[in-house]
């Protein structure tokens, strides 16, 4: 497994959380402009699937399926690149990572420039953008589990919430990583409002564009510090 986050000088945590604000950015690209289709969180894409196989109006079962196989099918890519860096530096697991997560998304956001979000249409870009999208966070799912940085999964914040709650002194506890915690919110909520105003001015094309930069800036700047030449990630991840 990865080695623990034990110097306090390492700022992983924080490129953790910069890229909880991308998060953001991209659920509503997504949220907004493809029809109502997570990419990054797969338990409403599960729960959209059951309404539009339950016929609710407005959710339609090719697009979260798609969403839910390009999920997947990053997460296995990032697994296997996991594996093939275990013996490599933290350094060079990150970059590759990034470097494909940006492209990924560059390439949405040349899809995307033939792409109507009002209309969904054509429906092949729609699907394109939607594999693109979650292949990427797959990928980064994959990598972050790998990671293993307590209350800093990028991209769900249902377990941070609790434990922000769980652990606070109000219920006796010690308040555990709370600045972790409300950081991981804020960053997401962020990033959610920043999003939301670039697909209303703008479309989709600059939500994507920024995105793929922070991604791969933010894991550049990782890269210069000293802490990101620990191992990368053994096979025996959780």
């Amino acid at each position: 497994m990865a080695p623990p986050i034990a110097d306090p000088k390492d700022p992983l945590p924080l490129v953790l959380i910069v890229l909880s604000a991308v998060t953001g950015l991209v659920d509503a690209v997504s949220v907004l402009g493809l029809g109502q289709v997570f990419v990054a969180n797969m338990t409403g894409n599960t729960v959209f699937l059951g309404f539009a196989v339950g016929g609710a109006p407005g959710f339609e079962v090719p697009r979260y399926v798609m969403a839910l196989l390009a999920f997947l099918a990053g997460a296995l890519v990032g697994g296997w690149v996991a594996n093939a860096f275990a013996q490599m530096t933290r350094r060079q697991w990150l970059l590759t990572v990034a470097a494909v997560e940006a492209i990924l998304f560059w390439a949405a956001a040349v899809v995307a420039l033939g792409y109507d979000p009002e209309s969904l249409s054509p429906a092949s870009r729609l699907f394109t953008l939607i594999g693109l999208t979650a292949l990427a966070m797959g990928l980064r799912n994959a990598t972050v589990r790998r990671l293993k940085v307590p209350d800093l999964t990028t991209t769900v914040l249902t377990l941070t919430l609790t434990g922000l709650a769980a652990d606070s002194s109000l219920s006796g506890g010690e308040n555990r990583n709370w600045r972790r915690r409300v950081a991981a919110v804020v960053a997401i909520f962020v990033g959610a409002v920043i999003g939301a105003v670039l697909v209303r001015m703008s479309g989709l094309v600059v939500p994507l564009v920024l995105t793929g930069a922070v991604v791969l800036g933010v894991t550049l700047a990782y890269a210069a510090h000293p802490a990101s030449r620990a191992n990368a990630a053994q096979p025996d991840g959780p």
